[in-house]
């Protein structure tokens, strides 16, 4: 029975990967698939239980066990999760420029919110000047908080000649 395990084991670490590419980025093989996921920008616990759920893998194996088909399933329900998701769960809500709904994962994430800001700026809307001068965007209070980098603070000069005495 123990000789059992230890083949087992044996043979799960040899075809066992541990960095696995979904969606352009690294995710560490010893964590569970649904944290893995979670590695993923845009993609949080409701979106990746979501995901594991369809694809049918369970969420407790390691991502770096599932063989190449299932991450590549895995990689395909990200990319059309917009497709059988509920508008409500989608970051990408009436875009801007298409009018339609997308899930943004990824790299394109921050892209997209890059754009989104400097059309902001481009326009001059109030959100648009408070980030230009990096102030608070959303309504917060700034008398007594986010004063960070403002002051220099006191210096004292240490090459200054020292004073005249006047007889």
């Amino acid at each position: 029975m123990a000789e059992a395990k230890k083949t087992t084991t044996t043979e799960e670490k040899d075809d066992f990967r541990y960095i696995v590419r979904i969606v352009n980025t690294d995710i560490d093989g010893n964590k569970p698939t649904v944290v893995g996921l979670q590695s993923i920008k845009g993609v949080g616990k409701r979106v990746a239980e979501v995901i594991v759920r369809k694809a049918g893998v369970d969420r407790s194996v390691k991502i770096g066990s599932l063989d190449e088909a299932a991450t590549d399933e895995l990689t395909k329900l990200i990319s059309s999760y917009s497709d059988y998701a509920p508008n409500w769960a989608i970051n990408r809500q009436a875009d801007y420029e298409t009018g339609e709904d997308h899930h943004v994962v990824g790299v394109d994430l921050d892209m997209v919110l890059k754009d989104d800001i400097n059309r902001l700026k481009m326009i001059r809307c109030y959100r648009g000047v408070r980030h230009e001068s990096g102030h608070k965007v959303r309504g917060q209070r700034t008398r007594s908080n986010g004063r960070k980098g403002l002051t220099l603070g006191v210096s004292k000069n240490k090459n200054q000649p020292a004073p005249k005495k006047e007889a």
